[in-house]
């Protein structure tokens, strides 16, 4: 039989609770995430309806349908990272061994961290700076644009928060590395 990465029903079986709490809200982002996408297709058929069965003009949805689907993939983000859906390459860790594998999975564990809080801190400072500036879309909608850039530090803090219980995890052994057998 065939060893395969832990599904996240056995991920969700974490004793620490600060894992157990992240990786509830990563579902929930995920949630939110399907929900959004789920809109933008929504909204997508019925501009298609306005536009060829009605011959009417649309003047929001394309706008709202982009800021829908980037925001759902940002808030996606940490339920991908809990669900080990990122794309890796799993040839070294494979090849490594014991202390080793363990180590390599810190420092791509600490990397990834330190690189999501750049992110997150140049989203919020993104956001922040449309907030405050109230800028707007150039468009007849005219929409804050302080609401879709929310999704940014939404999302990499999210991120963040799922990376550091992923660590943790890791250094309390209740995760392997990569989530490979030993």
């Amino acid at each position: 039989m065939a060893s395969h990465a832990p599904s996240p029903v056995q991920r969700l079986k974490s004793d620490n609770p600060f894992v157990r709490t992240i990786q509830t809200i990563s579902s929930v982002a995920g949630w939110c995430s399907a929900l959004m996408i789920l809109a933008a297709v929504f909204l997508t058929c019925q501009m298609i309806f306005i536009r060829f069965v009605l011959n009417g003009s649309t003047v929001w949805q394309t706008e709202y349908v982009v800021f829908l689907v980037i925001a759902a993939t940002l808030i996606g983000l940490p339920f991908v990272q809990f669900q080990r859906g990122h794309v890796n390459v799993d040839l070294i860790p494979l090849a490594l061994k014991g202390r080793v594998r363990f180590g390599l999975a810190i420092v791509t564990l600490s990397l990834s961290i330190a690189i999501t809080a750049v992110m997150f801190y140049y989203g919020y400072e993104h956001w922040h700076f449309a907030w405050a500036r109230g800028w707007t879309s150039d468009t007849v909608t005219a929409v804050p644009l302080w609401i879709p850039y929310l999704s940014l530090p939404v999302g990499f803090g999210l991120l963040l928060l799922q990376l550091i219980a992923d660590l943790v995890a890791l250094l309390i052994k209740s995760e392997t590395p990569f989530g490979l057998e030993t």
